[in-house]
């Protein structure tokens, strides 16, 4: 990161992770062109995001074609006109990416996705009925970075 000082700590980064709801996962297609799609996630907390998709489509393609992934997350975005400025947060996590063909693992995903997104609910029978229509894929975490505004990060030293 060129902007060290505007780094976020690593307990922020990873509290993000968790309760962030969305980001765009970031592939390259077998034309080496970049593919941006925005998707929903669950962090496992050890090293791992998880996304669930469709059986095929251009995504899909793109990891077979170069499992290399980025997937970034906005959590703040405030503007302030009067200063010429946002005030930011974001992450973004690389690592590669692989589509899961364990029964075990797709199901804990499910569920761990299911928790995030429909808390409360038994989420076993909706897991049942489209687990053979449903993909998971798993990133696995090479590296994780968070950057704020300068401003924020000025505050936050100021606590």
């Amino acid at each position: 990161m060129r902007r060290f000082k505007q780094q976020i700590p690593e307990s922020e980064v990873k509290d993000i992770l968790k309760k962030a709801t969305n980001g765009v996962l970031c592939l390259t297609d077998y034309e080496d062109r970049p593919y941006g799609v925005p998707m929903s996630f669950i962090y496992d907390g050890y090293g791992s995001i998880y996304f669930h998709c469709a059986l095929t489509g251009r995504k899909i393609e793109c990891i077979i074609h170069n499992p290399n992934a980025c997937f970034t997350i906005i959590d703040q975005d405030d503007i302030h006109p009067e200063e010429f400025t946002t005030y930011f947060k974001s992450v973004i996590v690389e690592g590669i990416i692989k589509i899961i063909k364990d029964r075990n693992e797709m199901i804990d995903a499910l569920r761990l996705l299911s928790t995030k997104y429909s808390p409360g609910i038994n989420c076993e029978p909706e897991i049942e009925k489209g687990i053979d229509r449903v993909l998971i894929l798993k990133l696995e975490i090479d590296s994780i970075s968070g950057k704020e505004a300068i401003e924020l990060t000025k505050k936050r030293n100021q606590d």
